[in-house]
């Protein structure tokens, strides 16, 4: 038996709680985990409330994220010992996830972790971080350059807004974070925006066209806030997109496309290849500075989880949540 945060659907309801699950219930895999440390992310807030159809088989651990030592091991790719790292490839949705202390996974989704970090810093990067990565990667990829202008990140308190700016800002890059919360200016100054605008300024219907102003963006909220991101974007630039916060809709036109050229680069952290993956966190160890982890992070155990769901779905969460599972 191990403890662990179990979501389970039936003639009962939808519900999750804090229990001991038997060892019995861990999904097939080479490699069994002893969980360090997980985190708490955007996903796993609507499998845990139920406020989203994340969580397609029943019962289910969730946590998309993790760092664990290796318990058990059927493959030759990972031994006893080895402390490996997991993001997405469906963990947390239809594989048992991380916010558990025993965990049992397919080697081929596994990354060593990096020297550069500890497991509760890979954790507090997690898939926030390695997602902002990932976009940061799409942007350069498509000739956006510190030198074209502004870039604007969306969403900039939460996980992966957080990450983009101080990523973007460490590599130069002027950046423009939008918010719905006005009292957390200084810690977006703090982590390298050049400038924080209100959300709202984004976020209803707009024009099909409207002035050009951003160079790239990072955009992790969708909807009609995407929609206006791509109406304002420069001549030949980019939009790195990575979430649905406001909704999956784009209530856009073709014009800023076909009129100004632009690339709209969707962002997958879930199936990424491993070796996208490894580039990632590489270049993540190469950036990050272990003292941002002091504004961006903050730490739980596995009992304030169900209570930190809902302040993450509230909006009462500002930056990354790390779940220490192993205390």
């Amino acid at each position: 038996m191990f403890r662990g945060l179990l979501i389970e659907k039936d003639e009962q309801g939808y519900r999750a709680a804090l229990k001991d699950i038997d060892e019995s219930l861990l999904p097939e895999g080479d490699v069994t985990v002893d969980v360090l440390y997980s985190t708490l992310n955007y996903k796993d807030g609507l499998a845990i409330t139920g406020k989203g159809p994340v969580v397609r088989q029943f019962p289910m651990v969730p946590g998309i994220d993790m760092v664990g030592v290796v318990s058990q091991s059927d493959t030759g790719k990972f031994a006893i010992g080895d402390t490996i790292l997991l993001n997405g490839f469906g963990v947390g949705e239809v594989h048992c996830g991380g916010l558990a202390q025993k965990a049992r996974l397919k080697s081929d989704w596994l990354i060593p972790l990096p020297k550069a970090f500890s497991p509760r810093q890979a954790m507090a990067i997690g898939t926030a971080g390695y997602t902002a990565m990932l976009c940061v990667m799409a942007l350069e990829k498509n000739g956006v350059t510190p030198e074209k202008g502004d870039i604007l990140v969306t969403g900039a308190n939460g996980g992966v807004g957080s990450f983009a700016v101080a990523i973007l800002a460490k590599l130069g890059y002027s950046v423009v974070a939008s918010t719905g919360r006005a009292e957390e200016t200084a810690y977006l100054h703090k982590l390298g925006a050049k400038e924080v605008i209100d959300r709202h300024s984004l976020s209803e219907p707009g024009r099909p066209l409207a002035k050009e102003r951003w160079a790239g963006a990072v955009d992790s909220v969708g909807s009609h806030t995407l929609a206006n991101i791509c109406a304002s974007i420069q001549y030949g630039g980019t939009v790195a997109a990575c979430g649905l916060a406001q909704g999956m809709d784009l209530p856009a036109t073709v014009m800023p496309f076909i009129l100004r050229g632009i690339t709209l680069a969707g962002v997958d952290s879930v199936m990424r290849p491993i070796a996208d993956r490894e580039t990632a966190w590489q270049r993540l160890a190469d950036i990050i500075e272990p003292e941002m982890f002091d504004d961006i992070a903050t730490e739980m155990t596995l009992d304030g989880v169900i209570q930190g769901a809902n302040d993450l779905m509230a909006g009462n969460i500002r930056g990354r949540i790390v779940v220490n599972v192993g205390y």
